[in-house]
């Protein structure tokens, strides 16, 4: 097949939805596809555009495994609000227009795949298909009209918040097909009218051959200088829509456990909050991101992962950084509501409490570090879980295949009509 990939993320960046953009289009390509991609430039989780590209000009490059990858110039906010963030996605989606119309009317590809967030590109990929006769296909990686509300970007009732359910529902109704990441997502899909027979449960996965269970003291954890026995550890983006301020309120609830460090290790729009959250605790330590050749080490330092996360927003986005944290063999505590998806994938490896309640947040990493016995036992089932659920490569073998079989039954569909043409125009 040939495919074409639109979304605001990918590489070079090296977390949330961008890496699973990544490994799609060369997992795809892997497998003897031709895949191009349109994308922005990097500029996440810092919200700054990554050193080294142009504020207005286009940049190509192919990716080691022949991808090939179109980057466009496009508005990024230092303080992403919610009409910033607006504007930054129509930036991409305007500079991505004419980009994807050129490669779609020149490579004709068989399917143009858009990866949401952002869902504002969609009607430049739905145009693309429709141009060439592709099949359309959307990937949700979290609702993100629903977490607007859910975190007061948007206001319900509001004139923008009407317009974005708009939007939505528009969008999800007119692709040939449509996948979410988890069991719950998919039911929110089914709830917006999006008919059963298009679509399809493509989760996010663990690189299982990157992340191995590391020694319980990897030398990275001494070359940073952490010198105590216990890490409590957070890596990803660092955003104020995901409640991350408790992890300093636990570290000061904490400070009185000499053999217990914080790590925060990532970026991002709440970052100097969080750092402000945090003056004189001397427990606590943030980092940048590690570079990916030691990602393994890093997610290893972790005595225990930690996963905060708002109420209400645990059913709008399965968070992608806990396939890597379970795959690292280290349990889980996780700001949950009992009987959501996130509460079912954490359970029984890890812990979960409610969101906003520092005080049981901290006392389950308190009471994990303290009981080694369950420790093991829930990062041994962290791994077993990981390697059932959460396999990169059977994932995208099953993706593959279901992406072929639309596209071929597409093209028995053409075939039977030029067929009965040819036969009308004989009789």
């Amino acid at each position: 097949m040939k495919l074409m990939v639109l979304g605001i993320n990918f590489a070079p960046e090296i977390i949330s939805t961008g890496l699973y953009t990544t490994g799609l289009a060369e997992g795809m390509q892997t497998r003897g596809h031709d895949v191009c991609v349109i994308t922005a430039h990097p500029y996440y989780p810092a919200w700054k555009r990554f050193e080294g590209y142009p504020a207005f000009a286009y940049r190509r490059a192919t990716l080691p495994g022949g991808v090939r990858v179109t980057h466009c110039p496009h508005y990024v906010p230092a303080r992403p609000t919610g009409a910033r963030r607006i504007v930054h996605h129509l930036s991409f989606a305007l500079t991505a227009l004419p980009v994807a119309v050129w490669r779609a009317l020149r490579e004709r590809p068989d399917a143009v795949i858009v990866a949401a967030p952002a869902l504002v590109p969609a009607p430049v990929a739905l145009l693309c298909a429709r141009l060439v006769g592709a099949k359309a296909w959307l990937h949700i990686q979290d609702l993100e009209v629903e977490a607007a509300f859910a975190t007061g970007l948007l206001k319900q009732g509001s004139r923008a918040g009407r317009a974005a359910l708009w939007f939505e529902r528009r969008m999800l109704r007119s692709f040939d097909m449509v996948s979410s990441i988890s069991a719950p997502m998919m039911q929110r899909l089914r709830d917006k009218g999006v008919p059963a027979g298009r679509m399809y449960e493509l989760r996010n996965w663990a690189d299982l051959a990157a992340v191995t269970v590391e020694p319980a003291e990897p030398p990275l954890k001494a070359e940073l200088g952490i010198g105590t026995s216990h890490v409590a550890l957070y890596s990803g983006n660092i955003a104020n829509k995901q409640g991350i301020e408790i992890i300093a309120a636990a570290a000061r609830r904490l400070q009185h456990r000499d053999d217990l460090t914080f790590v925060i290790i990532g970026d991002g729009p709440f970052l100097p909050d969080l750092k402000r959250l945090s003056e004189g605790l001397a427990n606590i330590r943030f980092l940048p991101l590690q570079p990916r050749a030691r990602f393994s080490e890093a997610l290893g330092m972790a005595t225990v992962h930690l996963l905060p996360q708002m109420a209400g927003a645990a059913d709008l986005v399965l968070p992608s950084k806990l396939t890597n944290m379970l795959a690292s063999g280290r349990p889980v505590v996780a700001t949950v509501d009992t009987g959501t998806a996130l509460a079912d994938e954490v359970e029984g490896c890890g812990a979960i409490t409610p969101p906003g309640d520092e005080a049981a947040f901290a006392a389950a990493i308190e009471a994990l570090i303290d009981d080694p016995a369950r420790r093991a036992a829930l990062g041994a089932e962290a791994r077993a879980r990981a390697l059932d659920r959460w396999d990169g490569q059977r994932i995208l073998d099953r993706f593959a295949q279901r992406l072929s079989a639309l596209c071929m039954a597409s093209k028995d569909v053409a075939q039977d009509a030029a067929i009965s043409s040819k036969e009308g125009q004989n009789s």
